[in-house]
């Protein structure tokens, strides 16, 4: 049950997610202790490093110019102001730092050269170092990649079929060549999607298959909640069942055994009882800070206070993941 597979059925992964939920928990704490330890929790920040005025039309995105949302836009942050925020989450106990800019794609000129500079300066404290750009291509991550990039998350939101409903903007065909970019500049995949988006429970198996299809697997894989935002197309969804949530992040641990599954947004709506759930259901890894892009966030002491009380730990960081980008 736990080889590592390229090859599954959307029909095997829906037999797996349907389990009672006490033998889907079990089965995944199995797979987890084996690959994985199980008392360590890897803990990411997140900060958004130009906000708003996207030109996709993403349903759930609070920054896409289609949707009038209480986000406004602003500037690509200086060097300084991002290694500031890095370092402070270093203090407080993250080992990866991600950066993202709400870009459709990346460009060419004087913006990229800057988040080149800050995934070099951001690397050099000794953080694993992630950033969340958009469409790239062959070149980009290859300058990516020398700058010293541990991870790029690029998601797929929901299953090929659904997709459309999602996003009209860009193709899902659009996300895969991204994700072959990036790995074949060698830099390590964080790619998942987000349950809430109308979508099945078919079509949330599908995502996983076509994550689980890729060789290897994603390094890292986020299970998201939508965070209904005013003035979204999708500002008046239900909130996902956490139930829901642990169900996601046991299927994924077992179908891709040796990924990282951070349980990401949507973790302020759920209660510590329900976060755990999740973390005994397969996920190591937490976005830790205040917020996540443009929505809330756990701070980072309620987050060491739950740590705490369940006696998990931080995770180490991957001594090949960070650095100097010259070692990289």
């Amino acid at each position: 049950m736990s080889e590592i597979r390229h090859d599954w059925r959307v029909s095997e992964i829906r037999a797996i997610h349907d389990l009672p939920l006490t033998e889907l928990v079990y089965r995944a704490r199995e797979i987890h202790r084996r690959y994985h330890d199980e008392d360590a929790v890897q803990l990411c920040s997140l900060l958004s490093v130009k906000t708003g005025g996207c030109t996709e039309d993403c349903g759930y995105c609070s920054q896409s110019i289609h949707h009038e949302t209480p986000v406004k836009p602003e500037p690509l942050l200086k060097v300084d102001e991002v290694v500031a925020a890095a370092r402070e989450a270093k203090e407080q106990g993250a080992t990866r730092f991600c950066m993202g800019a709400a870009w459709r794609e990346v460009k060419e000129g004087a913006a990229f050269d800057r988040v080149l500079e800050m995934v070099r300066q951001v690397r050099g404290l000794g953080l694993e170092t992630c950033v969340t750009l958009g469409m790239l291509n062959d070149e980009q991550a290859a300058r990516l990649a020398e700058a010293g990039l541990t991870a790029y998350n690029h998601n797929l939101d929901t299953s090929p079929q659904h997709y459309d409903r999602v996003v009209t903007t860009r193709r899902f065909s659009d996300r895969l060549e991204t994700l072959d970019a990036i790995r074949d500049a060698g830099i390590r995949i964080c790619s998942g999607g987000i349950l809430g988006l109308g979508e099945s429970v078919d079509d949330r198996c599908a995502m996983l298959a076509t994550l689980a299809a890729r060789d290897p697997h994603p390094e890292s894989i986020p299970v998201n909640a939508l965070v209904a935002i005013e003035g979204t197309p999708m500002a008046g969804r239900s909130p996902v069942d956490t139930v829901a949530m642990a169900r996601m992040i046991a299927t994924a641990r077992i179908v891709c055994p040796t990924s990282m599954v951070r349980l990401s947004a949507g973790r302020q709506q759920m209660s510590e009882e329900g976060q755990l759930l999740c973390i005994l259901a397969g996920a190591n890894s937490i976005f830790f800070g205040e917020r996540l892009l443009t929505t809330g966030n756990p701070g980072f002491e309620a987050d060491k206070a739950l740590l705490g009380k369940a006696g998990l730990k931080p995770l180490a960081p991957d001594p090949g993941a960070v650095g100097t980008s010259d070692a990289a």
